[in-house]
């Protein structure tokens, strides 16, 4: 493991025992590929494994190398979950040269809650929750392609994720930070390209969330990929649930080659 600070800022092992930290899934090449750093869901109160090493292996049969961040949930707050996925991108493109990455094509991939996380990383890298403490702040945390499985969007409508807001924002959360980290209100021109997918029958993150994304992408003229699967609930991730969600798979690879990153 690959821990993003020497000392994390605002870290409590009394809270918790989790370091945040990198898993990394390296190919064997001195060839730079590009990289993907996946944030595994659990609604910011968990980790869920299935969304974090199968995925980082099926990556790598694409050519992409890999890494899982281990990132902190409740009983951490915001800022610290964010704060890790910013460090992540900032990590892998001040190491590069090292594990043969490409420093131009370092994305992130967040499943449920942790495509919250990715979401807010692809929308807020303009901002930064700590102050600079080594050579690594001073590189961008700004990924250059994100991948939203079932994405928790948004944190202040009636369709919204309560126990994501909650753990994130806390249950006292007031309505300007519920709408900061509703981020299809925060996507620009600047914002990187995105391939989305999700389940029509998602009742626990429904699909409104991809959906209000996309068209947020989509009048600010940012590239992006939009799947939504007829059916299923919520968490197919790697097929865990035995519904047919194989077809996303394909769906994402043939986006990665349309954007010439796979």
């Amino acid at each position: 493991m690959i821990t993003l600070w020497d000392n994390a800022p605002g870290l409590d092992l009394t809270l918790s025992a989790d370091v945040p930290a990198l898993e990394p899934y390296l190919l064997d090449t001195t060839s730079a590929r590009p990289a993907v750093i996946i944030c595994p869901g659990g609604g910011y109160i968990r980790r869920v494994d299935r969304e974090g090493e199968p995925m980082a292996r099926w990556l790598n049969g694409l050519g992409l190398h890999a890494f899982v961040l281990t990132y902190r949930v409740h009983p951490y707050k915001y800022p610290y979950p964010i704060l890790d996925g910013k460090r992540a991108v900032k990590v892998v493109r001040h190491r590069a040269a090292e594990w043969h990455v490409k420093p131009d094509m370092i994305g992130i991939m967040g499943f449920s809650a942790g495509g919250h996380l990715a979401s807010t990383v692809t929308t807020h890298f303009d901002e930064y929750e700590s102050p600079p403490v080594d050579d690594v702040d001073a590189v961008s945390c700004r990924p250059d392609f994100a991948i939203l499985c079932y994405a928790v969007i948004n944190m202040e409508a009636s369709f919204a994720h309560g126990m994501s807001a909650t753990n994130l924002l806390g249950a006292d959360a007031t309505p300007s930070l519920l709408s900061k980290f509703s981020n299809e209100k925060h996507v620009t021109p600047n914002t990187p390209p995105c391939f989305l997918w999700h389940s029509t029958g998602d009742t626990s993150v429904p699909v409104a969330n991809s959906l209000l994304f996309a068209d947020a992408l989509a009048q600010n003229g940012v590239r992006f990929g939009l799947h939504a699967y007829p059916g299923g609930q919520h968490g197919w991730g790697h097929n865990w649930n035995g519904n047919d969600g194989s077809s996303w798979k394909e769906s994402c690879q043939e986006w990665l080659r349309l954007m010439a990153i796979a």
